[in-house]
């Protein structure tokens, strides 16, 4: 079982920014809970092995839904940064017939490894808090034999968001109806091949988008007949360290860890060239030359690299892999399964 990691231990010194957000909280907390907010727990889709899974979820405050059943409305962006966190509640999970318990920090976020002996494929664990009602997490746990997993980013991988422009990123995050959101050509159709050709592969989206908009790219994922997989997103706000969170730093995190928790399996890393996904998985590559498969880079169009604030990258494959990588770059998913076959990764 991997080693449990740190984040649950309270920070003696938390950052001026911290302060003065639980400052906040806790002024605005108690007038939410007298005017009827309760309660909930917004369950993420965990990942695991035989005989342990790590479990997230995030435990808040919100506003009672009083929509009528049936009636469709426009979701917006910013309903998901409309709640609030309860903050250091003891939660309970029931993973394997076997209960645990574990506390919330200061985000509300819960984010711990558990013993549990469930069978490869897709299971279930049961969180619980105090005034809430239990909700189920799908748990997605690895077989040992499964050697190929897919490693994936979000904004303009899969979804055509121009994260690179903030005033554009702005608008998309928290305004723009989420049915608006386009998918990049032929990408839920690459991956889908992609698990078809390697039975039980994992698919794990890795973004640095905030755990508030998690519902809402797991909808997208759905509605656009992408493989479900577990989200692996970033905190909101300030942390116990810092103004703002690291988002690539987020990223080289998450791959180190993946590496240490499945050794023995060879990433496909997917991403685009509008950020720093070349970077970074020029970096893991070179480090862990043992877990990657292969790098596919989905190309922007020149249109879109110069309003990211990017060159054009030449057409064709580029050399600026690792030695002995693949290393592949198309503009849309027909052009990356072309590669990929003919690199013989399928």
């Amino acid at each position: 079982m991997p080693p449990t990691p740190a984040g649950q231990l309270a920070v003696p010194n938390l950052h001026r920014a911290a302060r003065i957000e639980d400052a906040v909280h806790q002024l605005v907390e108690r007038r939410l809970r007298r005017t009827g907010w309760r309660v909930n727990i917004v369950a993420y889709t965990g990942y695991g092995a035989p005989g342990w899974v790590r479990v997230m979820c995030r435990v808040l405050l919100g506003r009672p839904d009083t929509r009528q059943r049936g009636r469709l409305d426009k979701v917006r962006g910013w309903r998901s940064f409309t709640t609030l966190p309860n903050k250091h509640v003891t939660v309970t999970i029931e993973a394997g017939g076997v209960r645990h318990e574990t506390r919330a920090d200061r985000s509300g976020f819960v984010d711990t490894l558990v013993e549990a002996d469930l069978p490869p494929g897709w299971g279930t664990v049961r969180l619980s808090v105090p005034d809430a009602e239990p909700v189920d997490a799908p748990v997605r746990i690895l077989d040992p034999e499964v050697k190929f997993g897919i490693i994936s980013d979000i904004d303009d991988t899969v979804m055509v968001t121009a994260l690179p422009r903030p005033l554009l990123a702005a608008w998309n995050t928290f305004v723009l109806d989420e049915h608006a959101r386009n998918a990049v050509p032929g990408m839920a159709v690459l991956y889908e091949r992609l698990v078809t050709a390697h039975p039980g592969a994992p698919v794990f989206y890795l973004s640095t988008g905030a755990w508030n908009v998690a519902p809402t790219l797991t909808r997208f994922l759905s509605r656009h007949l992408y493989p479900a997989g577990p989200l692996l997103l970033t905190d909101w706000g300030p942390t116990a360290d810092r103004w703002f969170r690291s988002g690539m730093e987020h990223k080289r995190v998450t791959l180190a860890r993946l590496a240490q928790e499945f050794p023995d399996v060879r990433w496909l890393l997917v991403g685009d060239d509008g950020q720093h996904d070349q970077e970074i998985y020029r970096e893991f590559a070179a480090a862990h030359p043992e877990n990657v498969a292969g790098v596919a880079i989905r190309r922007l169009s020149p249109t879109q690299s110069v309003l990211a604030g990017t060159l054009p990258a030449p057409a064709g494959r580029p050399s600026s892999g690792p030695v002995g990588q693949k290393w592949l770059s198309a503009p849309d998913g027909a052009g990356l399964w072309q590669l990929l076959r003919d690199a013989g990764l399928v």
